[in-house]
């Protein structure tokens, strides 16, 4: 029988009788590439190999019936696709119903009639092609999709980090504080994804958006002064009433840029969250809004006790960081004042892996010198510490 051949379509015949085979071929050779084969093994073999356009398949053979054929070539991926002619002398309504039930398209019995086998294999070429061009156009539009998806979510993230570092230059933290915060509420969140407070809003995709909008949170210090900003040690008041603004500051710069876009985005959404809201407390006593408990967002609430656990702990140009334990004491203390009890609970359990994130993104020597020297030319104070 002919090999394969891409200009015309290709049918695989499996029957265990020769004289079949001969018969089948003749009627079929014109119009169609033809390969034959007389086992059922041989058939699964050639048809994952040489992925046919049409199988005609008989039923009652020697090694693997074909029932057993169609129904593993349905089950593989590669093969399910492939449309099956069960062609068989077995009349039986009964054995029809099985043979459409595996996936088979059609079921013609013998003896065969030439002109009748002609015209529903064309039939069912004419089917094959549409769901072939089908299939194609699907696989190309979810290429798109998962592309542009792809394209989307890395657009994303080069804005957040952007944004984030418009901040940072200007701050007394390094860039590290935004790595470890944003690791300290991944590992916050994922604990708690299935507390009974939680549990209905926290999923892998919240999660992930989370993490990333994170580096956001003191976005609109980029509005406040350097003489303010930079200050090292304790504001005076009316000081720290301005440097309170970067909440609100970095929300409405935030609620801008949704607007631009001109509709609702989920990392948009949590980050207006986390930057106007990761200074209130869960006792109503902080700012921007005074809220308490519950109606202070989560994603904020995460924010706030990474945010305050990094502070006490990390070296800054002004300060050395605070022990771990010594932190923990002062976060426990804040359990139903500052912080979430339940979020300060989590914090507890996660003691370990708060430590090893605060290692892996620890500031080094050089790190805080450059962020000194940077801080100085900023200030105009080139020659004395900030």
């Amino acid at each position: 029988m002919d090999i394969f051949n891409p200009v015309k379509p290709s049918v695989l015949i499996v029957d265990d009788s020769p004289a079949n085979l001969t018969l089948l071929g003749g009627l079929l050779h014109k119009s169609y590439t033809v390969r034959a084969v007389n086992h059922g093994s041989k058939a699964l073999k050639a048809a994952s190999e040489e992925q046919p356009d049409l199988i005609l398949l008989d039923i009652v053979m020697p090694d693997v019936s074909g029932y057993e054929v169609c129904r593993q070539l349905k089950a593989d991926s590669h093969t399910k696709h492939i449309p099956i002619i069960f062609l068989t002398s077995k009349t039986e309504t009964e054995s029809q119903e099985i043979g459409m039930a595996l996936g088979a398209v059609d079921y013609i019995t013998r003896p065969i009639n030439p002109e009748i086998l002609l015209s529903r294999v064309k039939a069912h070429f004419r089917d094959a092609s549409y769901a072939r061009t089908m299939r194609v156009n699907n696989e190309y539009l979810e290429f798109e999709v998962a592309k542009r998806g792809r394209e989307n979510a890395a657009l994303q993230q080069v804005t957040i980090l952007a944004l984030a570092s418009l901040a940072e230059v200007r701050d007394l933290d390094t860039g590290n504080h935004l790595r470890r915060t944003q690791n300290y509420i991944r590992v916050l969140a994922r604990h708690l994804c299935k507390h009974p407070r939680f549990s209905s809003y926290l999923n892998e995709s919240v999660i992930d958006l989370i993490f990333k909008c994170a580096p956001l949170h003191d976005i609109g210090k980029v509005g406040i002064p350097d003489r303010i900003l930079l200050k090292p040690g304790r504001y005076e008041p009316f000081e720290f009433d301005i440097m309170k603004t970067h909440t609100k500051l970095g929300y409405e710069a935030l609620m801008h840029a949704q607007e631009e876009v001109g509709e609702s985005m989920g990392f948009l959404e949590i980050a207006k969250q986390i930057a106007y809201s990761h200074h209130e407390k869960w006792d109503g006593s902080g700012y921007p809004q005074g809220l308490a408990g519950d109606n202070i967002p989560i994603a904020a609430r995460f924010m706030a006790l990474a945010d305050v656990y990094d502070a006490l702990i990390s070296r800054r140009v002004y300060k050395e960081g605070m022990s771990h334990e010594k932190a923990t004491q002062i976060i426990v203390e804040g359990r139903g004042k500052h912080f979430d009890p339940d979020i300060v609970d989590a914090f507890l359990a996660l003691g370990d892996e708060f430590q090893d994130i605060a290692r892996r993104f620890a500031d080094s020597d050089d790190e805080l010198q450059q962020k000194s020297e940077f801080l100085k030319i900023v200030a105009g104070e080139k020659s004395s510490p900030v």
